[in-house]
Formats: C-alpha cells, sequence, structure tokens
C-alpha cells in the first residue's frame, strides 16, 4: 500500500526558488567549451557565452548560479580574471587535472552570463589561499557604486554600474581542500572574513559560512552564528565507495537499490544538520544552503580523469527527484541547494560535445519541477513500500498564487510499477476536478541521452491519474518521477 496524504490547509512557508539553484566550476569542461566559448568561436555566442547553453539554463528558470569554486575558488584570485583577456595571468589548476587556466573567463563574464540568464549569482571567495584584503575588495569591486579605487578599476575595465551581488560564500570545503583547517580556526577565521564583507547602498548581503560534519557545524554554529545567513553542507550519492565510485551507465538492480538507499539517506542527514542548527539559532533566521549535491560516478572511459565528465541516465534522475522533495519538504529551514554541476561535470544538466548540446534526464526534473519555485509547501507524510527501510515511494507537494496543487512523486523501483493514492485533506469546500501530469521515465533503468539520441528520454504527458472526490490513484510506472497539477 503507497498513500500519500497531503494537508492543503496547512502550507505556512515558500519553497525558495535558490533550492534549484546550479554550480559551476573551473573544472573540466564546464566553463570552457561548456559555457564560454570565447568572441571569436564559430558556435554562436552571446559575447563568448553559448547561446544554446543560454537558452536551456533560462528554461528551467535558473535562480542562482555558485561559482568560481568548489575548490577552485580557494586558490583563485579574482584581480587574475579582470581587465583585457589577453593581458590576464595564466596559471595552474591543481585541483582539477592541473590544465592551464588562462583566466578568460571571470568576474566579467561570470556575472554578464547571470544577467543573461536572469539569475542571481552566488560568488565563492578564496579563503584558503587567498586574504581579507582581497575578499573585501572583491566584495566592493562588485557592489560599491561611490569613489573608490575599486570603483575606479570596475569603470576602467568596462563596467559603470555595480552588479549588487547578495550571495557571497567564505571559502568552500575548508575542512579539506580548502585549507585542511579545524572547525575552529575556522570558525574564527570565518568571523574575521565576513566582518570585511560590508553592505554597500541596500545590498544587503547573504553571507555563508562553510559547514562539513555535525562537530564541525556545531562548533561553527556556536563560535560564529551571529555573523552568518546560511550555513552550507555538501552531500553527494555514489553507488560505490570513494576508492571506485560505479559506472555511471552500466550497473546492476543491486546497484540501483544501493544508490537509491543512500540518497534518500539525504533526508535524515539534513534534519541532523537542522538540529543543530535548531539549537543555536531557534528562530530559523539561517538557511540551511546545500551547495554542492547530486551524483558522482567514474569518469566516462578515455576521459581526463580530473575533468569528472560523466554519462546522466534515468538512475540520475530519480535520485534528482527524491533529493529535491527532500529539500522541498524541509523548506523552513532549507534556503538555497546547488546541484553539481551545470554542464559536462558530474550530474551535469548539459552535456555539450564540440557545437553540439543535449539535455540530460536530470534537466528535465529541473524543468518540471520548477513549478515549486516560490510556491507554498504543502506538508504530507507517504506511506509506502520498501526496499529494507528506504521507501520506493517520495513525494512533495506546494500550492501556487493561481491556487494550483502540484505533487512531484518518484517510484524507485527499478522494475514494478507502483500504485499510488493520494489524499488531499483540508480542502474546506475546494473542489478540484481536473488532473494533468507529466512524467520522466524509460524502458531501461540504464538509458540516456546521447548525442546520436538526444531525446531518447525526454518529459512526456502524463495520463495515468485519476481524480475523485478530492482524491487521486495512480499507477507510477518503474524508475520514474511524475508532477501533477490539479486545478
Amino acid at each position: 500500500m503507497n498513500r500519500v496524504v497531503v494537508k492543503t490547509q496547512d502550507g505556512d512557508v515558500k519553497i525558495n526558488k535558490h533550492i534549484y539553484g546550479h554550480f559551476a566550476e573551473h573544472l573540466g569542461r564546464c566553463i570552457y567549451g561548456g559555457i564560454w566559448v570565447g568572441h571569436d568561436s564559430d558556435i554562436p555566442n552571446t559575447r563568448g557565452i553559448r547561446n544554446d547553453v543560454i537558452a536551456a539554463f533560462k528554461h528551467i528558470k535558473i535562480p542562482n548560479l555558485r561559482w568560481p569554486g568548489g575548490c577552485f575558488a580557494d586558490e583563485y584570485h579574482w584581480k587574475d580574471g579582470i581587465g583585457p583577456a589577453n593581458e590576464r595571468p595564466k596559471m595552474v589548476n591543481t585541483h582539477w587535472g592541473g590544465v592551464v587556466e588562462d583566466n578568460s573567463f571571470g568576474t566579467h563574464e561570470f556575472l554578464d552570463l547571470c544577467e543573461l540568464i536572469g539569475c542571481e549569482p552566488y560568488i565563492c571567495g578564496n579563503v584558503g589561499s587567498g586574504t581579507v584584503q582581497e575578499f573585501s575588495q572583491w566584495v566592493e569591486y562588485c557592489n560599491f557604486d561611490g569613489t573608490s579605487p575599486m570603483t575606479d578599476l570596475r569603470k576602467k575595465n568596462g563596467r559603470t554600474d555595480p552588479w549588487n551581488v547578495r550571495y557571497w560564500g567564505v571559502g568552500n570545503e575548508n575542512w579539506g581542500c580548502g585549507g585542511n583547517m579545524t572547525a575552529e580556526y575556522y570558525a574564527d577565521n570565518y568571523r574575521r572574513y565576513a566582518t570585511y564583507a560590508r553592505n554597500y547602498a541596500d545590498t544587503k548581503l547573504y553571507k555563508i559560512a562553510c559547514g562539513y560534519e555535525l562537530d564541525w557545524n556545531r562548533v561553527l554554529m556556536e563560535k560564529a552564528v551571529r555573523f552568518m545567513d546560511g550555513l552550507s553542507v555538501h552531500y553527494y550519492t555514489i553507488s560505490g565507495d570513494w576508492n571506485y565510485k560505479g559506472s555511471a551507465v552500466e550497473f546492476t538492480e543491486k546497484e540501483w537499490m544501493s544508490t537509491i538507499i543512500k540518497a534518500s539517506a539525504i533526508d535524515e542527514w539534513l534534519r541532523k544538520h537542522i538540529a543543530i542548527m535548531d539549537e543555536f539559532d531557534p528562530s530559523g533566521r539561517v538557511g540551511l544552503i546545500i551547495d554542492e549535491w547530486g551524483m558522482w560516478h567514474e569518469v566516462e572511459p578515455g576521459t581526463n580523469p580530473g575533468f569528472l565528465y560523466q554519462q546522466n541516465t534515468i538512475r540520475d534522475a530519480l535520485v534528482a527527484g527524491i533529493q529535491l522533495n527532500a529539500f522541498n519538504n524541509l523548506a523552513q529551514r532549507v534556503h538555497m541547494a546547488n546541484i553539481a554541476q551545470t554542464v559536462n561535470v558530474l550530474q551535469s544538466i548539459i552535456l555539450t560535445e564540440g557545437a553540439k548540446m543535449i539535455l540530460t534526464p536530470t534537466y528535465h526534473v529541473f524543468d518540471m519541477y520548477k513549478v515549486h519555485h516560490d510556491a507554498v509547501k504543502l506538508p504530507l507524510y507517504v506511506e509506502s513500500e520498501k526496499f529494507g527501510e528506504t521507501p520506493l515511494i517520495s513525494a512533495s507537494a506546494s500550492i501556487n498564487d493561481e491556487n494550483k496543487i502540484h505533487i512531484s512523486l518518484t517510484n524507485a523501483d527499478p522494475a514494478k510499477p507502483r500504485q499510488v493514492t493520494v489524499e488531499m485533506r483540508g480542502l474546506s469546500g475546494a473542489s478540484y476536478s481536473s488532473v494533468k501530469g507529466q512524467i520522466i521515465t524509460s524502458d531501461k533503468m540504464q538509458d540516456h541521452n546521447t548525442f546520436s539520441q538526444p531525446d531518447k528520454i525526454a518529459i512526456k504527458e502524463f495520463l495515468g491519474a485519476a481524480v475523485s472526490h478530492n482524491n487521486l490513484t495512480m499507477e507510477l510506472p518503474p524508475h520514474s518521477v511524475v508532477t501533477l497539477e490539479l486545478s
């Protein structure tokens, strides 16, 4: 028996659209070739940025984009990426493949990308190898409109008006690649860096501290909670282990279920972090930021192991649906999330090959779930058949300003359809007589889109739901993600 009960009158929390954020690191072919092709490329572009990628980003209404890393952020010195491109110094990307970074894509190019998409930038600053002054001046360069050396420098480089960047990460994974710091040392550094990241004019910064495991976060919350607006954590799902993470496209049902178990565990994991946040921030002011999440497989055979290029199957779509449902259901504390990463890296929403571009199954999940952006979360509970202790069915629901209810569901069973009933409680006379749906699924659990078959997996109409007396019945196909609209 699979039953979802939606409490339609208890919604009082908005699902922040920033939960549907994305991440673009200077890693492999994410920036170069994926997003940025340069002004002289034959690939259609706007000021060096691929037009097809811009259009794809805009279609799913990307609300924010995190940049320049990741581990790259804590070795990136932003002044290397401004000014005439031919005068920018080159550097070695020591984290990702040892390739030369020519800095042709820097602050101006990134913020131009965000303006073209219509999203908010989220800049991750350098704490690991940078200085307080460097971080402070970056904020000033982006946001100050008065008389100052950084304003003059920005104008010299062609930008008169400030960008008013609101979201700033104070370092990345400073417990590891960002400096191998202790929690106490990072907490003191966080307070110091955050102090000199100033607000200018009407732009109040949203400062995000680098979280980690429970003990680290307890120290950080205790020592620095009043200086932060957000606390970031990272959660990667792998089918194997860190020695061998498993193939992206060749896997068994056992490996499928191992992945689903790990993906579903994010809910309890987040609740443990939230409990610590509640202890030190009972008002809920500080947002939980999952600014790296997604599937991590072995790289595709024959590709640079430092580039983290992997394919994307219907399994990745299921993981995205399950975890976005978890973020929606914890929207009272989850302010933002950023899937890793946008193009050609890890659980990409887009893959490119020269001038060609394809959309992955994960892209289609974001497309289907955009109905939840800034809608009011409807609390629900799920009674599901299980694999061991892991539910096969996950769900989240919301209601928008037009009084339309959207319910997203996943069936993680790799082989069998599952019957599901959805009970709508507390409608107080409201009547929903119409239901329409969309679905992402495929014949085989290993199916994926390729450059020769770019539309093997795409959103299709779902006709399997029936509504009667405000309740729904349906059969969810195996390995499927569905979103229903009631009106």
